[in-house]
């Protein structure tokens, strides 16, 4: 469908310098949220990464024409992270909907989320309740406080780890089709 671009990344895994794949668990904004379990990623890496992210996004958009507000961000893990970020972070604007897939609601200093913007904004999470990585109760501190604010809330928990539930992503394109109505 030429009205639609879907787009999408991942960082790639640098490698150490013995040539062999850095492990992607060890020391990154992520791996210091474990340790604290607060939903506080490192600043050193979060705004460079922000930076990156929102101009890539705007770019993106611009090049093809495409007005925010018939955008879905979303993403798995960090990628929620940053889709939260991108959707309600400050001057940014405000997209179609959210697809949150185990994650949480960044918190940083001087970077207000902006959850009064996400009354009436379709906002699909999902997360496993046995999620090692990042626990189950970011998932339901979001859930609580996009339903504080007024979003249209689709949220399913499931039994399992950090990972995609596939009867959850069988649910998301009639869920899309909602949040893009006329693409």
């Amino acid at each position: 469908d030429p009205s639609m671009v879907v787009a999408g990344g991942a960082a790639e895994v640098p490698e150490a310098e013995d040539g062999e794949r850095v492990d992607p668990t060890q020391p990154g904004w992520l791996c210091r949220l474990l340790e604290w379990q607060r939903a506080t990623p490192d600043p050193d890496t979060f705004w460079p990464t922000w930076e990156l992210l929102t101009r890539w996004v705007d770019d993106l958009l611009a090049g093809h024409g495409i007005d925010p507000s018939r955008t879905v961000l979303g993403g798995f893990s960090q990628g929620t992270v940053m889709s939260y970020a991108l959707s309600l972070g400050p001057d940014r604007p405000r997209p179609a909907g959210i697809m949150a897939l185990s994650g949480f609601m960044p918190t940083i200093d001087g970077f207000p989320l902006d959850t009064d913007r996400a009354a009436g904004l379709p906002v699909a999470i999902g997360h496993g309740t046995q999620d090692p990585v990042i626990s189950v109760d970011f998932a339901r501190s979001a859930r609580e406080r996009l339903e504080a604010a007024g979003a249209e809330l689709t949220y399913r928990e499931s039994p399992m780890g950090h990972q995609i539930d596939p009867r959850f992503l069988a649910e998301l394109p009639a869920w899309l089709a909602g949040a893009l109505p006329d693409a």
